[in-house]
């Protein structure tokens, strides 16, 4: 079970906005070197506080806590060491359905050991600009759709639009626009959206395209922000502008800025024993032609120094 240091740790991590993965020890088979309930805290560059196994295992569970946190479910892994009663060689992932992978380690101790990872990433930001019934919903409703809200009227030393953000709303009518829709499209934030009338709304665009701002850019705002619901009420346009930011933080089509796809995981695998690893700094590797080779150790890694010198003797 989780410590008290370790309860502690995660609140920090997650008052600081930082990502991790709660890695818990739900089963063992033994011979192995850890016992159930062990829990270990793995970090988003790969940094495993806690134990949950020996080298190998932890591979795995770096590996796949990595796919967890950029996926933002969790994932029963089972890393056993000789699967369906074959003998496993190669290290890799035999089996991936309803979040439960199976990986055989080649180096395991003897016995299967199941961690769950549960993964917690921070809350994604929006800024809502406004002190409008309209921004006040937006406020109260986010929240339950595990969205961080924060309200800004959009002024000096409030909150800035930043790359980290995942949306920025005006609903400001006419207060403090221009600023904080310049600042968000500079930053990239994937959804800017502007709550006006068709015709407010192109005046506002005007405005920053005598400012300067490239048509690319401009492009980006959605004005009115929104859903097209045919209504009025702060409610229920709070909600479509909520759907709106909903899909784009979903990758779905139709966002106005068009939500990047999810970054690939960060894992890869070991060329020699074929062990799938964490692709991060952390992880032992070598630079070869402008790429990255990650291993699981210090063998794999000779072993292939070893084939590149035997390659270019021979």
């Amino acid at each position: 079970m989780i410590s008290p240091a370790q309860s502690r740790r995660s609140q920090e991590l997650a008052a600081a906005r930082e990502p991790f993965v709660t890695a818990t020890v739900v089963r063992v088979q033994h011979p192995t070197s850890v016992e159930a309930g062990s829990v270990a805290l793995v970090l988003a560059d790969g940094t495993i506080e806690g134990f949950v196994g020996g080298v190998c295992a932890e591979h795995s569970v770096r590996a796949y806590s990595m796919i967890a946190l950029r996926s933002e479910e969790p994932v029963l892994l089972r890393i056993v060491p000789d699967p369906d009663g074959e003998a496993a060689t190669d290290g890799t992932e035999v089996a991936n359905e309803d979040s439960v992978v199976t990986v055989a380690n080649p180096c395991l101790s003897g016995g299967t050991i199941e961690v769950f990872l549960e993964p917690a990433p921070p809350a994604p930001r929006v800024l809502v600009v406004g002190d409008t019934p309209i921004a006040a919903a937006l406020v109260r409703i986010g929240p339950e759709l595990g969205l961080e809200m924060v309200a800004t009227e959009g002024g000096e030393g409030d909150p800035l639009p930043a790359a980290a953000d995942l949306a920025l709303v005006i609903a400001a009518h006419g207060r403090n626009e221009l600023d904080a829709l310049r600042r968000a499209l500079e930053a990239d934030v994937p959804y800017v959206g502007l709550v006006a009338s068709e015709k407010r709304g192109a005046g506002v665009l005007a405005e920053l395209r005598r400012d300067g701002v490239a048509e690319e850019l401009l492009g980006r705002i959605e004005v009115p922000a929104g859903i097209p619901i045919g209504s009025h009420a702060a409610g229920e346009v709070a909600i479509s502008i909520l759907a709106r930011i909903v899909s784009v933080r979903r990758g779905e089509q139709g966002g106005a800025s068009g939500a990047p796809a999810a970054d690939a995981p960060a894992v890869a695998v070991d060329p020699i024993c074929k062990m799938t690893v964490a692709a991060v700094q952390s992880t032992l590797s070598v630079e070869r032609d402008g790429a990255t080779i990650f291993f699981c150790g210090e063998g794999c890694k000779a072993a292939f120094e070893a084939q590149e010198h035997a390659s270019v003797a021979g």
